[in-house]
């Protein structure tokens, strides 16, 4: 691909569609990926993501250096300012190349007329730079909703989680058991000079010493290893699926624990359940990847009626649809995408999930409720409240009826956060 792109101008675009059209990282940014080289992938998502984790900094920044914010239609330039000071911060490029490169990002972004305003507002902050760092009290770079039912939850630790979320993700793998141990396949791993560390509370996990492309990983495209963090690994380890048995995951895309359950029981009989059209086929790739068989659909969890027919499961795996607090760390948008009136919202949608998919779970059957969120509303509160209202659920394996399931918290090399609760039916 011949470069004749302006990258800094497409992170500022890819900024803009999240913090002005309320569009997820996730989506935006493979789909701008494709207008860069291969060699540029990595430094756009760096950069954009880089922005989210310290968004509140980076505005203070500006609102020291300018008198008056740029709005409207110029608004992107405030993003593409903000794009040169996170460089020239947090990244080793040099100076003289941070400006000239988003200096001519408003070239590609037909202003070229305010090439003057971000290039001084740039060469200001350089001057300024250690005198503005010393002065910023922007340290939690959390929304304040957000920050106080942290604290309020976890009045102890509540600083463990702030700063774990605001560190750059581990990288987990989880080894498909089919072709290797763990064990063996960190032996492949050094091999490739990649280095790694088990993780002996999990039987496939390995935590890479630094995040690399799967490109790289020995194996990848034959199926021999998933990227799959720790945490979200012990989903199909406490449902322990079993051979013959007919189990239902559901929220499944995109198809991490699926595969999973089918690498632990792959004679077992799977239906993957989610109501995203677009995600369901990562679904289908994974599998495909994999080599391993599920039924697939699209289908509404709240409405089980329409794609269960008359079938009853063994096992249910519900990793229900959450806040995603858990993860911030991976996905440093939500804390700017996600409001403080989402979380009631997302409890409704929760409860009537697990109270619509209860009645297809079989007498003695297991139900796990799984969601990457930290919050005791969607966790352990929403756990409580169906235990009191079913006399045929029972918790197993997982906390006590004080404080049902088992929270996980955010942790630098550990897992994400991340909460469980397994159920029996009587």
């Amino acid at each position: 691909m011949k470069n004749t792109y302006n990258l800094r101008s497409i992170a500022a675009k890819a900024i803009t569609q999240v913090l002005e059209q309320g569009q997820s990282l996730s989506t935006v940014i493979p789909e701008l990926q494709q207008k860069v080289s291969d060699k540029d992938k990595a430094l756009l998502q760096e950069i954009c993501f880089g922005v989210m984790r310290v968004l509140p900094q980076l505005e203070w920044f500006i609102s020291q250096l300018m008198a008056k914010p740029l709005k409207g239609k110029q608004r992107i330039f405030h993003y593409l300012i903000m794009v040169g000071i996170y460089q020239l911060i947090y990244t080793r490029i040099p100076a003289h190349a941070v400006l000239a490169e988003t200096v001519n990002g408003a070239t590609n972004l037909k202003r070229p007329q305010l090439k003057g305003v971000i290039n001084g507002v740039l060469r200001q902050f350089q001057r300024q730079q250690q005198e503005l760092i010393e002065r910023t009290n922007n340290k939690h770079l959390h929304p304040k909703w957000l920050l106080e039912r942290i604290q309020k939850a976890y009045p102890q630790n509540w600083q463990t989680i702030v700063d774990a979320n605001n560190q750059k993700p581990p990288m987990w793998l989880r080894v498909n058991q089919f072709h290797h141990t763990a064990k063996e396949y960190l032996a492949l791993l050094e091999e490739a000079n990649i280095e790694a560390e088990l993780d002996t509370n999990h039987l496939s996990a390995i935590r890479l010493l630094n995040p690399c492309p799967v490109s790289t990983l020995p194996g990848f495209s034959q199926g021999w290893v998933t990227i799959q963090d720790r945490s979200a690994q012990g989903c199909a380890e406490l449902l322990e699926p079993r051979d013959g048995e007919s189990i239902l995951d559901l929220c499944a895309a995109p198809g991490g624990k699926t595969t999973h359950i089918l690498e632990i029981a792959p004679k077992s009989k799977v239906l993957a359940i989610d109501i995203d059209e677009q995600r369901i086929k990562r679904v289908k790739e994974n599998l495909q990847r994999l080599n391993l068989h599920a039924v697939v659909k699209t289908g509404d969890g709240r409405l089980p009626h329409e794609w269960a027919a008359d079938e009853r499961f063994d096992r249910i795996l519900l990793d229900a649809p959450c806040s995603a607090t858990g993860v911030i760390r991976r996905h440093p948008d939500i804390k700017w995408l996600r409001r403080n009136e989402d979380i009631n919202q997302l409890v409704t949608l929760q409860s009537e999930i697990l109270e619509a998919i209860w009645p297809y779970l079989k007498r003695n059957g297991t139900l796990v409720y799984a969601t990457c969120s930290i919050l005791p509303q969607e966790n352990s509160e929403q756990i409580k409240a169906f235990l009191a209202r079913h006399p045929d659920a029972v918790l197993s394996k997982t906390g006590n009826s004080d404080t049902p399931g088992t929270q996980i918290i955010p942790e630098a090399t550990g897992g994400d956060g991340f909460f469980y609760a397994r159920l029996t039916k009587q």
